[in-house]
């Protein structure tokens, strides 16, 4: 990997970092995570016990213990850097967790709120508007650039492959590096 690339996926993690720092600490901690699940759940007014709000908070809770795990940190948070090569190493360590896969998908079956394995223009709107708290005209040209196809509408492998750009992309231009700065 070159040095730019480094930097650009850096980039992006650390930008990450600082919108989930909730209470801006400079840490993460698993309230942090907890507050990011509890965002979907609040803005899809799910029920804690709905199957799609238990898989998020399950994926949540594993990918922090693999973020701790690979950060070789005795303690319970992480600083931006600690962050920054936990997910690297995470991403690329699918052993216990496929990262880009596993969030990806939990995420997606909050979002695709009818079920048709579809995000419609009106459900990314949502997700922007309810979860993001932007309603910024925007959000429709990054609902078409993410929708590849140019079908209408955002498959779930359009979604996954978004996912994947955030974590592996080296273009800081690609759908994936902008959707994924909202979290």
């Amino acid at each position: 990997m070159t040095t730019a690339a480094q930097d650009t996926i850096t980039l992006k993690l650390e930008r990450t970092f600082e919108q989930m720092d909730a209470n801006n600490d400079g840490y993460l901690d698993w309230s942090d995570y907890q507050k990011l699940g509890d965002r979907y759940i609040q803005g899809y007014n799910l029920s804690r016990e709905d199957r799609r709000a238990r898989a998020l908070q399950t994926f949540c809770q594993i990918y922090w213990l693999e973020l701790l795990r690979h950060a070789g940190v005795d303690g319970d948070r992480l600083t931006k850097d600690q962050f920054v090569i936990a997910n690297r190493l995470a991403v690329i360590d699918s052993s216990r967790l496929n990262v880009t896969e596993g969030g990806g998908h939990a995420i997606f079956d909050i979002i695709d709120v009818d079920g048709d394995n579809e995000i419609s223009k009106d459900e990314f709107a949502r997700l922007m508007r309810d979860v993001w708290r932007d309603d910024s005209p925007e959000t429709m040209e990054l609902f078409a650039r993410i929708d590849s196809d140019g079908d209408g509408t955002i498959s779930r492998h359009e979604f996954i492959r978004v996912v994947r750009e955030h974590f592996l992309s080296n273009d800081p231009d690609a759908p994936g590096s902008i959707f994924f700065g909202h979290i």
